[in-house]
């Protein structure tokens, strides 16, 4: 991947959750909530600040992620789902 996020952005690779229930049944595509987790992939430099430094970015590259639900922007690239969001977006570090 080869992508670079500018300002306070992050680039997350989406985290799909298991497509079957503990009970062994399957669940089909159209019936699953979008996922809301990720694993950070790239990170922007932070915002810029009044005097021209960056403010300091919360996440780094290997941090899993939740993001809001309807946040960010969707892309594929070489057949893997990627979303650009604000670090405004991710709500919080699991780990």
């Amino acid at each position: 991947m080869n992508i670079k996020p500018l300002a306070d952005r992050i680039v997350i690779k989406i985290i799909e959750d298991t497509e079957q229930t503990s009970g062994g049944i399957f669940i089909p595509d159209s019936a699953k909530e979008k996922p809301q987790k990720g694993e950070v992939v790239a990170v922007g430099p932070g915002k810029a600040a009044e005097k021209g430094e960056r403010e300091p970015m919360d996440v780094k590259v290997g941090d899993i992620v939740l993001y809001a639900k309807y946040a960010g922007t969707d892309i594929k690239m070489d057949g893997v789902e990627y979303k650009i969001l604000s670090i405004n977006d991710a709500l919080a570090i699991l780990g």
